[in-house]
């Protein structure tokens, strides 16, 4: 995607697009992009954060998993539990 698109995205994401909020989840979790899904999720963003689970949990990141788990993402919890 190149950067047009990508500001374009943000932009329709800033305007609340339902759309452009899952293309933004989509595409951060494609490309690994941690800083995004971590700033979609601290937003609210459910599904950025699951999707920050498992990019953690790919990448065996115990840190990221206690931050969600500490901000109270049970999810997060339970992954952290079964890999410690």
């Amino acid at each position: 995607m190149s950067e047009h698109d990508l500001d374009t995205l943000k932009a329709r994401f800033n305007g609340g697009d339902a759309e452009a909020i899952d293309e933004l989840i989509e595409i951060a979790g494609e490309e690994g992009d941690a800083d995004e899904l971590r700033r979609l999720t601290d937003l609210g963003y459910n599904d950025a954060a699951d999707v920050l689970i498992e990019l953690a949990t790919e990448r065996t990141d115990l840190a990221e998993l206690q931050r969600l788990a500490d901000g109270g993402n049970q999810t997060a919890a339970d992954v952290l539990d079964e890999l410690t």
